[in-house]
């Protein structure tokens, strides 16, 4: 099972690529590697989340199942006067999202393995974003909004994509169930994006 992308230690020989993609009106370069997710290029429904995404410039973001960084690193270019956390499982992933953050000039990031959110228990953040691994179970991605609403400062955003065919309806009951409130914010080709805010005195 370790040839997985939410794997720790992928076994599957390395396969490097240097690809530039344009996200948000920014072009960005990403290596990408045998063994991690999307590798050849970034997926649809990442691509759909990064649009969708309304972070306040200065918040504390945490990407959570980063890959290769085109989430976390796009978070980071509009939180340029915050800080994004990335967290991955697999190690491969991991190393190359701190790559790209090098390759692109980013500097306003911290990338750490994490199994799910076992290296950032201690922290708190005001925005979770997250393109859940559908492939490693849906107890997984619901144990991600649960733990995550923890991790959230009040009033703190989790933001979310997932294809309708791949659970959907699922995590939007889950999300309302957890925060009270979900927001589907757009949707696109099957694809849909929710917004969940943990109640406090400001909202994100």
């Amino acid at each position: 099972m370790s040839n997985h992308y939410y794997s720790k230690v992928p076994e599957v020989q390395h396969d490097r690529k240097t690809l530039e993609f344009e996200l948000r009106g920014v072009r960005l370069k990403f290596t990408t590697d045998a063994g991690v997710f999307s590798k050849s290029g970034v997926d649809f429904g990442s691509r759909v989340l990064i649009d969708a995404l309304d972070i306040p410039v200065d918040a504390k973001v945490l990407d959570v199942g980063c890959g290769y960084g085109p989430i976390g690193l796009s978070a980071a270019k509009l939180a340029e006067k915050g800080h994004v956390t990335m967290i991955d499982i697999n190690e491969r992933a991991v190393a190359l999202a701190a790559e790209n953050g090098k390759l692109n000039g980013i500097g306003n990031i911290t990338v750490l393995q994490s199994d799910i959110y076992s290296s950032v228990r201690d922290k708190r953040f005001d925005v979770i974003v997250t393109n859940p691994p559908i492939r490693a179970g849906k107890s997984v991605v619901h144990q991600i909004f649960e733990e995550g609403y923890d991790l959230l400062n009040p009033g703190g955003a989790m933001w979310i994509v997932i294809q309708k065919k791949q659970g959907a309806p699922s995590a939007e009951a889950k999300l309302l169930e957890l925060f009270g409130n979900v927001e589907e914010v757009t949707k696109e080709k099957g694809y849909r994006i929710f917004k969940a805010i943990r109640e406090g005195s400001e909202k994100v």
